[in-house]
Parts: C-alpha cells; sequence; structure tokens
C-alpha cells in the first residue's frame, strides 16, 4: 500500500491525510483484521472549511444525536474496507485513543496556550476525525520538523481575548466557559465562535465558515452543560 493510493481514497471523502507514523509494541495497537499486526497508522481530519460541505450535503448532517460522528464513522469504515485497512475514532470509548500524542508523532503540531493544536499553516482551524491502521508498511515521509508558531508570539490575543478569563490560568476553566455561553452574554461567542480561538493570527485563511463554527459550537455546549433536573 503507498501514499499514490491512500491519499486520493481519502480526499475523494472530503477528508484529508494529516500524515502518519510506523507503530511499535508500545503502541499497543489491535491487529488488523485478517491482516495481522498494525504496523502503519494514518490520521484522518479536517482542515479549515474542507470537508464541511461534504458532510453537510449528507444525510447523517440532519441527524439529531452526534451527527458527525456518524457520517465519519461511515465514510471512513466504507474507506478503510476498500484499503483493507482497520478504523479508529477519537469518539469510541473508554478508552480514547490518544489522538493528540499520535497528532504529534505524524505532523508538526504542538499545543497551543489554550490547549488546542496549532499548526504551523492551518493555524487552530483543523481537527483529527479518525486514523487508519494498515498491517503493511506504508511508505511514509519523515515528519517535517518546524517550530511552533506560538514560540515567537509574544502578545499571546488567544489567552487575554476571552470575556470569562477561561484560559487566564494554567488549565482550562470549562464551567466559566460554559456558564457564559449558555447565557445571552454569550451570544458572540455562539455565533462567531471562541475569542480566544479567533484571536489567533495563525492560519486565517483556513477559519472555519460561520455555518461549520455555529455547528461547533452548539455542540460543545450540548456535551458540557449540565442537564437540568428531570431532564
Amino acid at each position: 500500500m503507498n501514499l499514490d493510493t491512500i491519499g486520493p481514497a481519502v480526499e475523494a471523502t472530503g477528508l484529508t491525510l494529516r500524515g502518519g507514523f510506523e507503530a511499535t509494541p508500545e503502541d499497543q495497537l489491535p491487529p488488523v483484521p485478517g491482516k495481522g499486526p498494525g504496523r502503519s497508522l494514518l490520521l484522518l481530519g479536517v482542515v479549515g472549511p474542507g470537508a464541511w460541505q461534504a458532510f453537510a450535503a449528507s444525510p447523517e448532517s440532519r441527524a439529531p444525536v452526534n451527527p458527525l460522528d456518524t457520517w465519519t464513522r461511515r465514510i471512513v469504515t466504507n474507506l478503510a474496507q476498500r484499503l483493507a485497512a482497520l478504523p479508529l475514532f477519537p469518539f469510541e470509548g473508554p478508552p480514547y485513543w490518544p489522538f493528540q500524542r499520535w497528532a504529534m508523532r505524524a505532523e508538526p503540531v504542538s499545543r497551543s496556550p489554550i490547549g488546542i493544536l496549532i499548526h504551523p499553516d492551518y493555524g487552530l482551524w483543523h481537527a483529527y476525525r479518525a486514523a487508519l491502521l494498515f498491517a503493511e508498511e506504508v511508505d511514509l515521509p519523515p515528519r517535517e520538523a518546524r517550530a511552533s508558531p506560538c514560540d515567537s508570539c509574544a502578545d499571546r490575543p488567544c489567552l487575554s481575548a476571552c470575556p470569562v478569563e477561561a484560559f487566564a490560568e494554567a488549565d482550562y476553566r470549562v464551567d466559566a466557559c460554559i456558564a457564559h455561553i449558555s447565557a445571552p452574554a454569550g451570544a458572540m461567542c455562539m455565533g462567531e465562535g471562541c475569542r480566544a480561538r479567533d484571536a489567533c493570527p495563525v492560519g486565517r485563511a483556513f477559519r472555519y465558515p460561520g455555518e461549520q463554527i455555529r455547528f461547533h459550537m452548539g455542540a460543545f455546549r450540548r456535551a458540557y452543560r449540565p442537564l437540568p433536573t428531570g431532564e
């Protein structure tokens, strides 16, 4: 199996091939059914508005529960069957696969001050949706060595842009964030996206469109907002 075959097949789904690495026994990955131990792991994800149109046009986009995960599972499972690979997903667990650690082994991303992995080109406007595990060795290019853009960012506007200072301390104060976006005062965050994320100057050309931002903000609020008594 080679990237000339895998790359176009991934792009046809709307997702983007985000690099990969050779697995080791320490990764404790499952075997590929009918093939044997997994040797090469490739990450699939979203870059900017890429994949959004494919998802928005799908029947899953109208599902009331977990539409993006359901769409991802369908297209990646079908893709894995065609490529004789095992699909792995970040949203299945516990236990959950360490996608952020995998990402840092696969391409030049690093943790930003607000916790999201930052890419030198895409900034904070990207995500990881799945992985393909191959029993064969895939001829992968070496990981590109690039400095984190945060290292040369003196002002770090991401840390001061949040209206409730959710990132003012060492940890992300998710309770303050959820309380804010669940109240009328958080309408701008819900409509235009996280103020901290939007303050980053890196990768502005890859910023998500409004519909995509509102989708993710709504999903985030539903995932973390405490349920009222009796709901």
